[in-house]
């Protein structure tokens, strides 16, 4: 099947400063795609072309086979801004309302109901914007981006405004979308969450990409630690290959083991070193 979003040799410049640089990029259909890199690497104005707000200066970007910011490709995709604002005086539903209406959703009334219900506002229907909590007013945020069930999910920062909790939430509704083929692609700093629900990892630094993969493939190994009963015993050029030669040799030479770890570094241990 066709990338949901797929961008090919992007390229932003903002006289002299070069906020893309040549940038390759797919969000396949179903898949959860963090993008990942520090202030000013260009991740904003990636989701911007794909969203139609910035034009890039060369290169392109599609999303659902159809050229970023045309009308069918705005028809494809849900988005969620870093900073957003929903009018104080409006309920929960009025909100989705309004944004039905703007995207032509037919969905009605259970469709406001389903997608409050997914990220964990059932009873806020009838609450107004001014009465939530910035973590309420997030979920919402999240909730008007599905309206019309889009192809792909563009989500600045989703879960920065969220306790526990409500991060939680986020990552349950995720994986439900996951389940229902609606691909995301998550631009955010907590690389912790990322590392919990996202398939596929994308760091940019300096307009570039700088690391791509599975976030099991971006961590590496770090040595193997032997628990015995004289202690834990440290191998740090090990590697899982050799887990059962070293539980052999101990054994042998007369250790008890009541267990093993593979020492592997953590995808923020990753991302620091690529981006430092």
């Amino acid at each position: 099947m066709a990338s949901v979003l797929a961008v090919a040799g992007l390229e932003k410049r903002y006289r002299r400063v070069q906020a893309l640089a040549g940038v390759d990029l797919a969000v396949e259909p179903g898949q959860l795609v963090g993008l990942l890199g520090p202030n000013g690497a260009g991740k904003s104005t990636l989701v911007k072309i794909a969203c139609g707000l910035v034009r890039p200066t060369r290169g392109r970007a599609e999303v659902a086979g159809a050229p970023a910011g045309s009308v069918a490709a705005r028809q494809a995709l849900g988005y969620l801004a870093e900073l957003f604002r929903f009018p104080g005086w409006m309920t929960a539903d009025e909100v989705l309302a309004l944004h039905q209406r703007l995207a032509h959703s037919p969905g009605g009334t259970a469709e406001r109901g389903e997608l409050l219900e997914l990220v964990g506002l059932p009873e806020a229907r009838r609450t107004r914007v001014a009465a939530m909590s910035k973590g309420m007013q997030q979920r919402l945020g999240i909730a008007q981006a599905m309206v019309g069930k889009p192809q792909l999910l563009l989500l600045d920062e989703p879960t920065s405004a969220l306790d526990p909790a409500g991060r939680r939430v986020v990552r349950e509704l995720l994986e439900e979308l996951r389940r229902r083929g609606t691909s995301v692609l998550l631009n955010s700093h907590l690389l912790s969450e990322v590392e919990l629900v996202c398939d596929h990892v994308v760091i940019v630094d300096h307009g570039r990409v700088v690391a791509a993969g599975a976030p099991a493939d971006l961590r590496r190994e770090g040595g193997v630690e032997v628990e015995t009963a004289v202690g834990v015993r440290k191998f740090p050029d090990a590697r899982r290959a050799d887990v059962p030669r070293l539980v052999r040799e101990l054994v042998a030479a007369g250790e008890d083991v009541f267990g093993v770890r593979v020492v592997t570094s953590t995808l923020e241990e990753a991302y620091l070193e690529v981006v430092e």
